[in-house]
């Protein structure tokens, strides 16, 4: 099962479906992002903080949570690589022009398509309405 940041992130915070997206990836065999992911969910906790949605404390204690959790392997990272940046950067270029995608969300499609997933689980309008140009179903909960 490929996620991106978002599912990764609800998987610590309470944003609205993480209470189900928590049992996704409970029942999952097995889970996988883009290493991407480590710099994008650390930037949701910040978000949070920034926001008023945690304290400062509650957002340090999520990073260190999850920097743990990188560190015994509960996620499974695939690396970026200037090859996989390229096919992102050829993904984009193959999108009709009023299909939007951030480069975040590029790096995610390609890194799914690299590692052989047919499914992306996300509630990123964008990437949920790119994904289908590629031959990959947008998932969400």
């Amino acid at each position: 099962m490929y996620l991106d940041s978002a599912y990764i992130a609800k998987f610590y915070v309470n944003e609205p479906d993480a209470v189900k997206v928590r049992s996704l990836i409970h029942r999952a065999h097995y889970v996988c992002t883009s290493s991407w992911a480590l710099l994008e969910v650390t930037c949701v906790f910040n978000r949070h903080t920034r926001e008023g949605f945690l304290t400062s404390a509650q957002g340090s204690k999520l990073i260190d949570v999850f920097r743990s959790h990188v560190e015994s392997d509960l996620w499974n990272f695939v690396s970026i690589t200037d090859a996989l940046l390229k096919r992102a950067a050829a993904l984009v270029r193959k999108l009709p022009p009023n299909v939007p995608l951030r480069a975040g969300d590029a790096i995610h499609i390609a890194t799914a398509i690299d590692v052989g997933e047919r499914e992306i689980w996300t509630n990123d309008r964008h990437l949920l309405a790119a994904a289908n140009h590629f031959g990959i179903t947008g998932r969400s909960v």
